[in-house]
């Protein structure tokens, strides 16, 4: 009898910092922060404390160099924000951490025993990731084709995870075959936010680790636990949300993501599907043993 098509083939795990990434290890959760702290620190660290109190086992960020990554058809376009008033530009530098924020970031993290890193939208954060010792890089699913910040992430020797929303199959073959696969996690991602049910097509799941043999994950934009859940019970070896502080707060990310609440709940769920998927193997509990004597009539 085959094997499912709805479970991922296993592949050998990556190692992330001190964790292994993949079949047979806990499932590696990430907290979003990209950009939900609104260019404040403070809020980042209390963030990373949702992160840790949930049970989390790494924080994500965003990290831009703006006058590369703002189009420039956008640069002078004038944004109302908590703030006032500016250009588009002006913005992207508003809520950007510089290294000092980085550095309490990085050193709040190792207190709370997380995992930070971020995802560079272009060569020079590149550089300032990899000063600043991140264990791995993050691609996120806009820069699947920015074969220039690929490379630069290659030359690191560091894991990088990748995500493939907004995506083609061909795109994506692209991507891999510029990172290679002995350091990759791929996660499955629709890049809708907030994310309909009807588009998130968890089966690609299943898809992606056939075709690429490498770990796969699960990236979520989506309201609510459900399709992270199941995410998981279809193999996802990692799963990613955006974290917030509270969802009314200014921002787009914010009303996709999850509040401390939902966060805890989110890996309680999790935590309990690593342990509910078992070895495969069919047999007699220990815990049927008593309703077994009780209830069989007929011994084989």
């Amino acid at each position: 009898m085959t094997s499912s098509p709805l479970t991922a083939p296993a592949a050998a795990p990556v190692a992330i910092g001190d964790q292994l990434v993949g079949a047979g290890q806990p499932v590696y959760v990430i907290g979003e922060i990209g950009i939900n702290h609104n260019g404040d620190v403070e809020i980042a660290k209390q963030l990373i404390d949702v992160a840790a109190d949930a049970g989390a086992n790494a924080v994500k960020f965003q990290k831009r160099t703006p006058e590369i990554c703002t189009p420039a058809a956008q640069r002078d376009q004038i944004r109302s924000t908590p703030w006032g008033e500016m250009t588009y530009l002006d913005y992207r530098y508003r809520v950007e951490l510089d290294r000092g924020a980085y550095e309490k970031i990085a050193q709040h993290a190792a207190d709370r025993g997380l995992h930070w890193f971020a995802s560079p939208w272009d060569v020079p954060s590149v550089d300032f990731l990899e000063d600043l010792g991140v264990v791995t890089h993050k691609v996120a699913s806009a820069s699947v084709t920015d074969l220039e910040l690929l490379r630069a992430l290659e030359a690191t020797g560091k894991p990088i995870i990748l995500s493939t929303g907004m995506s083609t199959l061909e795109q994506i073959d692209t991507a891999v075959e510029t990172l290679g696969t002995s350091r990759l996690v791929l996660m499955h991602a629709t890049s809708t936010y907030p994310l309909p049910p009807e588009e998130a097509n968890l089966r690609t799941i299943a898809t992606l680790a056939e075709r690429y043999g490498v770990p796969v994950g699960y990236s979520g934009h989506e309201r609510g636990l459900q399709i992270s859940v199941a995410a998981v019970a279809l193999g996802a070896v990692t799963v990613e949300r955006h974290i917030t502080l509270d969802r009314t707060m200014w921002g787009s990310d914010q009303a996709s993501s999850l509040e401390p609440t939902g966060l805890s709940h989110l890996v309680r769920d999790i935590r309990i599907i690593e342990k509910a998927m078992g070895d495969g193997v069919k047999r007699i509990f220990p815990g049927e043993l008593a309703p077994l004597s009780r209830l069989r009539r007929v011994d084989a």
